[in-house]
């Protein structure tokens, strides 16, 4: 029986997205086809965590057994997980959950919106820029697979990478495909400074976001 290795599962506040602020159950999935600098979340593939290895009907059970009806499955990299769709299967089933998959942009979710499609699943999708490393990871078909209940957010951490998140909002027409946050790394770049940035741009069909789970508990807290 295909089994998955969860790094951790637990209920909290959604940190950031379109229900920031509310609860979620998390499912943190191990591993990570990215290496991004300023990473925080490395404890989901160095080998530093307990591996717990779970169906995906325990995993499903979990979920239901919480009671909370938003669900996001993060990592590492969830869609990166060899038969991920065994998962989400099983949660497209659930009329009452909303599923939100945090994933980092270099992964094709294309083949996911067509086998979902009219299903309660969205993509929180990262768009990694110049500080991260990473940026010649990102997939240009993700900006075109989007939808109007997905998120792209541009992770910024300098100037350059804001200039560059702009470059590709407009470029890209992208508040018209889904919703539009900028996230800062913010031991990199004062959040104010973007704020300016976007007065200047006109840029208001985007979102500042901040991550609240970072406001709330220390930055290297788990389980939150």
């Amino acid at each position: 029986m295909k089994t998955y290795s969860i790094i951790e599962k637990f209920v909290s506040i959604d940190g950031e997205g379109p229900t920031a602020g509310a609860l979620s159950v998390f499912i943190r999935f191990e591993g990570c086809n990215l290496r991004c600098k300023w990473c925080d979340t490395t404890y989901s593939f160095d080998g530093s965590s307990l591996v717990e290895t779970l169906t995906a009907q325990e995993i499903m059970d979990y979920i239901l057994a919480t009671g909370v009806k938003h669900v996001t499955l993060t990592g590492g990299e969830p869609l990166w997980q060899k038969d991920i769709e065994g998962v989400l299967d099983l949660l497209a089933t659930q009329s009452e959950l909303t599923v939100h998959i945090e994933t980092n942009g270099a992964v094709d979710i294309s083949p996911f919106k067509t086998r979902y499609e009219g299903k309660k699943i969205y993509f929180i999708l990262d768009y990694k820029l110049h500080t991260s490393g990473m940026m010649h990871k990102m997939l240009p078909q993700n900006l075109v697979a989007v939808t109007a209940q997905d998120v792209y957010k541009l992770v910024v951490g300098s100037k350059e990478d804001l200039e560059t998140a702009y470059e590709i909002i407009m470029q890209n027409d992208l508040v018209k495909r889904c919703q539009v946050y900028l996230s800062p790394v913010k031991e990199n770049i004062d959040p104010a400074f973007m704020v300016e940035f976007m007065k200047e741009k006109n840029l208001d069909d985007v979102k500042l976001q901040l991550q609240l789970h970072k406001i709330i508990w220390p930055k290297e807290s788990r389980g939150v």
